[in-house]
């Protein structure tokens, strides 16, 4: 990994770099992506079977488009029953983290009759997006699905690529059904973002659409937007590492390599004021990549999107982890909690040496799906709040309007709204005789 000392022009190169991994930069997959839809749209069941075809190499109709029950069944004795034994756990994690978020209607009221408050529902159905294809994320279908049922919502649609023989990953469909999800379609790409947003024969239209996926299944989630609801367009993988001299190179050279191989775009950044622990972890780094399954990944990976950075304090270690906003970030200092509440931009912090990121990833609880692309400036983790809306309740007496109703009409009035402040006064055109 290169190693350079921190300073502003590194600052600013480092982050017009990143921002090329956004997929606003992808114009050139738009139109194919904008045919797609418009075909679904126009060919229904037709055109999914089609493209599935054409990309997955399977031949689907309309009897083997939805997952079936035994499908599913035969999925839990396909997987090693310790692997369904961890995502068991992990379910179990996940949705008591999530619980604690859950929130309610209230109703505040006064004794001259006003009555305010906020209604709290949930979305009627969501569709979820689960990539498949060169790999399989069942804690993809975790992450996302038990928010919405802690949430209460009643229709969980989730679509994924099946491979050339129809077949889903077997780990996806066990997780799907410990999660909870209604229904299952085998479909992925642009067709499947198109297909839950405007409904088809087979797969019934969403209120909103999460979930990861490629670059098409992001083009296509912003292309719908509008039409449904969608969590976010999520760009690649992040890591960003803050470290001094305490921390252990090998675990810091370890957790960078842990996004590093998640895809060439992936961005692994180390921001330290140690020197000696900036050599120790390229060393260490170098070890590592040499012995990964996924070398060629991780080595594109660091070549174009990796750093060490050599800061002069930790507080120029902090104002640069908020400029970039990663998605992930750990904290590996001797007081880390201190350090962290100088933290603004952060998808999920990370503190001390023994809470690496694919904690986070797996089993800990808060949510793996978070802001990339330094969104995290103005986005958060996904959330049960992605899953409801909220209603406001207004109600007030004829006695407690009458002391405001006259202010409230002025400020129609000046607003040149006659019929709002109308509204208002013909309420009391008898007390005005």
């Amino acid at each position: 990994m290169r190693i350079a000392k921190l300073n502003k022009d590194i600052k600013e190169d480092i982050l017009n770099n990143l921002l090329k991994r956004s997929p606003n930069q992808y114009e050139t997959y738009e139109k194919a992506v904008a045919e797609i839809i418009e075909a679904v749209k126009a060919q229904g069941d037709k055109a999914v079977f089609d493209y599935t075809k054409r990309f997955d190499k399977a031949d689907l109709d309309t009897a083997g488009i939805r997952v079936s029950e035994k499908e599913i069944e035969e999925a839990y004795s396909l997987v090693d029953p310790e692997i369904i034994r961890v995502i068991k756990r992990s379910a179990e994690n996940i949705r008591a983290y999530h619980n604690k978020q859950k929130q309610y209607s209230w109703f505040d009221s006064e004794p001259n009759g006003i009555i305010l408050g906020q209604k709290v529902t949930p979305l009627a159905s969501v569709g979820v997006y689960v990539p498949g294809g060169k790999a399989a994320y069942p804690s993809s279908v975790l992450m996302n699905v038990i928010p919405a049922k802690v949430a209460g919502v009643e229709k969980i649609v989730m679509t994924t690529p099946p491979d050339k023989n129809g077949k889903i990953y077997a780990g996806t469909l066990v997780a799907a059904k410990e999660a909870g999800v209604t229904e299952i379609y085998k479909v992925g790409g642009a067709q499947a973002i198109a297909a839950l947003a405007h409904g088809t024969e087979s797969i019934p239209k969403v209120d909103k659409i999460v979930g990861p996926g490629n670059i098409y299944v992001a083009l296509a989630k912003k292309a719908v937007y509008g039409h449904v609801s969608i969590d976010s367009i999520a760009g690649p993988s992040e890591i960003l590492v803050l470290a001094d001299e305490t921390a252990n190179p090998r675990y810091v050279a370890a957790d960078l390599l842990s996004q590093a191989e998640h895809d060439e775009l992936a961005s692994a950044i180390l921001i330290t004021t140690s020197e000696e622990l900036a050599n120790k972890v390229a060393e260490e780094v170098d070890k590592f990549t040499k012995v990964l399954s996924r070398k060629e990944i991780i080595e594109k990976s660091l070549d174009n999107y990796g750093y060490i950075l050599i800061a002069e304090d930790l507080d120029e270690a902090v104002d640069t982890a908020n400029e970039i906003a990663s998605e992930h970030l750990e904290i590996l200092t001797k007081d880390p909690f201190t350090l962290m509440t100088k933290i603004k931009n952060a998808g999920a912090i990370f503190l001390g040496e023994y809470s690496s990121e694919p904690l986070g990833d797996y089993f800990a609880g808060p949510n793996h799906v978070l802001p990339t692309n330094g969104t995290a400036k103005f986005f958060s983790p996904l959330s049960v709040d992605d899953y409801i809306k909220k209603s406001s309740i207004i109600s007030y007496s004829k006695e407690a309007l009458q002391p405001v109703y006259e202010d409230i009409v002025r400020f129609a009035n000046a607003e040149g709204l006659t019929a709002h402040a109308n509204s208002i006064a013909v309420r009391f055109e008898k007390e005005k005789k």
